[in-house]
């Protein structure tokens, strides 16, 4: 098994031969926009998954795909001629699902944002279920009676007339 680094260097380097070589153009017309997301290399060196998206319909992901499929033996060779690699790892092209992994964000974001709104309207036609202010505070008329009653028992004498606590 090779070093993860070297994997992913060389994952790097086919991503960008495979890259180029799209690039310069291959004789299919089926052919469309190809983008080349990932490579991923297998531990020993041996396999190379190519992910790549495609800009259009699904018919010309389909069309991209059987071109990309028809051309990976001249790709094989073109990243055996440009790798210091004893052998060239085959090549293996899947659909990259990022497109419609963000189509998914992009319509749980909304659904998202369309709660917050509920939300945010209901908050502001909310009323209170009780008190504004739903801390209870002494009022000044109780206050004033337990102000009396602590002056009286630091006289020690008390309304009903029995004997001072002791402390």
């Amino acid at each position: 098994m090779a070093d993860p680094q070297r994997a992913r260097k060389l994952a790097d380097r086919i991503k960008e031969i495979i890259a180029r070589r799209l690039d310069k153009g291959i004789r299919d017309p089926r052919l469309g926009f190809v983008t080349i997301t990932d490579v991923r290399v297998t531990g020993d060196l041996q396999h190379a998954s190519v992910f790549f998206t495609v800009y259009g319909s699904d018919q010309e992901r389909e069309d991209s795909a059987a071109a990309l499929k028809s051309a990976t033996g001249m790709l094989r060779t073109e990243v055996g001629r440009n790798i210091t690699s004893r052998l060239t790892p085959t090549l293996e092209f899947i659909p990259d699902a990022i497109p419609e992994n963000a189509n998914l964000i992009e319509s749980l974001l909304a659904q998202a944002r369309a709660k917050d709104a509920e939300v945010s309207s209901l908050a502001a036609q909310a009323e209170y279920a009780g008190d504004e202010d739903p801390y209870i505070k002494p009022h000044d008329d109780d206050f004033d009676e337990a102000e009396e009653s602590d002056e009286d028992d630091e006289d020690g004498a008390t309304d009903d007339g029995d004997e001072p606590p002791a402390r």
